[in-house]
């Protein structure tokens, strides 16, 4: 007996939740491939338009953000140095040397410089006017053109301009010439800012003093911070930008709620289909005609549930949304590979579900229970981004470099684990007594859930015990009695014995379907001028 009973309960417990693992999983992993995740996310952003080329992943979202970079044009080194600013702040300090001999302090040694071209004084000792973001890195840097800014304007901003010596100016130009020459043969495009910048320069150069070294790095990371913060505020602001996230957000969030609404049909399909197989094993029905007719019920039977199926759509849109506005904001700072965008969209997919419970009930359920339906939303969600994580590490390893048979491990491994963590943690929070004591005082807090539902069964309760007293047909019952309030309601509204009368004949020959007592006269003038005619009720 106790092993019959434990069958028993092992038997309830999978039917009560294979229906919500079937779906999961169909949603997860079935349907997935409808919703394309891209390493990188679906909106191009300065941080990863940057790795294009380093990263062999990363490309860009949007075709018009690469053409654009292809026709940014080639570097003007005069262009750039012949800037009406970058010119002016040379006058004026060749001006102020010729009238009062006023020298100039090297933003990086901290010597004193001179004005001068005279070959008498030193290259270490002649000022110049550096570039501290260096402007051929600016002219190539696929952020800087992503953002629409000009190079020229960013390279010769004030905070981005420097007094050095002419000797220090000179080796620093000509050791980025290199490097980015360097890496243009071996790569064939030019090389990305940070390999040009000064903390590269400093790593190039070891016999630079300390001093040096730390008053360079300052400058730099002063001057870079406020190139970042130009070409940011431009582009993250930018109608482009704008554009492209409410697209990419409205695209993602279509199709994961195709991918949650198709999930429940398909769910209806496979338990048609199922059930079907097993009746086609004790009958002469074909296998195939059995699974025919199960594909056609488990259609029918998914229509019925039409208020689901659109509820799972706008769930699974809103969900999809979030995903993409968060993959979009993560990937300002960082880029995130194909299975975090994944994911994402997994959790948010569980949160917008379990937030509906939680603030909405629609089943208008007690507290505690309110809690643990959001707990098991969740519970299936974490065990979908777990399986998928399973899967990633088995795709990496030798079995998952098999064609086809890598694929159906990785599939087969990522449901397996999905599947048991699902059962086990569902099977938890509805049989552990600590959770159900945790439970029945929540259920204890009194909420307008509570008093709807109660008043819900009272008024159910009711009907169903006046029908009993009275023997009558209860959906009869209901029928008439809507019928007579929807005729109340319109006689109410009428303001004129014309409306009035078409009103009580609307419902007299259409709702009610009584015959005519005029015989067949069409209405009650030319009846009364028969004299011979005679009112017939039936």
């Amino acid at each position: 007996m106790p092993s019959s009973r434990n069958e028993s309960a092992f038997e309830t417990l999978f039917h009560e939740y294979e229906r919500v693992i079937i779906q999961s999983l169909i949603s997860s992993f079935g349907l997935d491939f409808i919703v394309r995740d891209q390493h990188g996310g679906d909106v191009d952003t300065i941080h990863n338009v940057r790795k294009i080329g380093t990263d062999d992943k990363m490309h860009y979202k949007d075709s018009a953000n690469e053409q654009a970079y292809r026709n940014r044009g080639g570097y003007d080194g005069v262009t750039y140095h012949s800037d009406r600013r970058f010119a002016d702040k040379k006058a004026a300090a060749r001006q102020d040397y010729n009238n009062h001999g006023t020298l100039i302090q090297d933003a990086y040694t901290g010597q004193n410089l001179e004005y001068t071209k005279a070959s008498a004084v030193p290259k270490d000792r002649r000022v110049e006017l550096d570039h501290v973001v260096e402007c051929k890195a600016i002219h190539d840097d696929r952020g800087r053109v992503l953002s629409g800014i000009s190079g020229v304007d960013l390279a010769n901003q004030d905070d981005n301009l420097a007094w050095t010596n002419k000797s220090l100016n000179a080796s620093m130009g000509a050791w980025a010439r290199g490097v980015n020459d360097k890496y243009k043969r071996e790569h064939g495009c030019d090389a990305p800012m940070d390999m040009v910048d000064m903390e590269a320069y400093v790593r190039a150069h070891p016999d630079l003093k300390e001093q040096t070294v730390n008053n360079m790095r300052a400058q730099y990371a002063q001057s870079r911070t406020a190139y970042e913060q130009r070409i940011s505020f431009g582009y993250y602001t930018s109608s482009s930008f704008m554009k492209a996230t409410t697209k990419a957000s409205a695209k993602v969030g279509f199709k994961m709620g195709l991918r949650q609404a198709l999930g429940v049909v398909f769910s209806e399909i496979w338990f048609a289909v199922r059930d079907e197989i097993k009746l086609a094993k004790s009958s002469s029905q074909s296998l195939l005609t059995a699974i025919g007719n199960a594909i056609k019920r488990g259609y029918e039977n998914s229509k019925t549930r039409y208020k689901e199926i659109w509820n799972q759509f706008i769930s699974g849109s809103i969900a999809g949304v979030f995903s993409s506005l968060t993959t979009t904001i993560c990937n300002i700072f960082f880029s995130t590979a194909k299975n975090i965008v994944r994911i994402l969209r997994q959790s948010w997919a569980s949160l917008v579900e379990a937030a509906k419970i939680l603030f909405f009930n629609p089943d208008c359920l007690p507290v505690g229970e309110k809690f643990r339906a959001a707990s098991k939303i969740i519970a299936t969600g974490a065990s979908v981004v777990i399986g998928s994580l399973i899967g990633d590490m088995i795709q990496k390893t030798g079995i998952g470099a098999i064609p086809v048979v890598g694929e159906i491990a990785t599939v087969f491994c990522s449901s397996l684990v999905t599947g048991i963590m699902s059962c086990t943690l569902l099977y938890m929070l509805d049989h552990n007594s600590a959770i159900n004591k945790l439970i029945d005082i929540l259920n204890k807090i009194p909420s307008v859930a509570n008093y709807v539902a109660y008043f819900r069964q009272q008024a159910a309760l009711l009907d169903e015990y006046a029908a009993r007293l009275f023997d009558i047909d209860l959906a009869l019952f209901r029928a008439e009695t809507s019928l007579y309030v929807s005729t109340l309601s319109k006689l109410e509204c009428v303001s004129n014995p014309i409306e009035m009368n078409r009103v009580l004949r609307d419902v007299y020959f259409n709702k009610f379907k009584f015959s005519s007592p005029f015989g067949r006269y069409d209405n009650i003038d030319s009846f009364m001028s028969d004299r011979s005619a005679v009112l017939t009720f039936s």
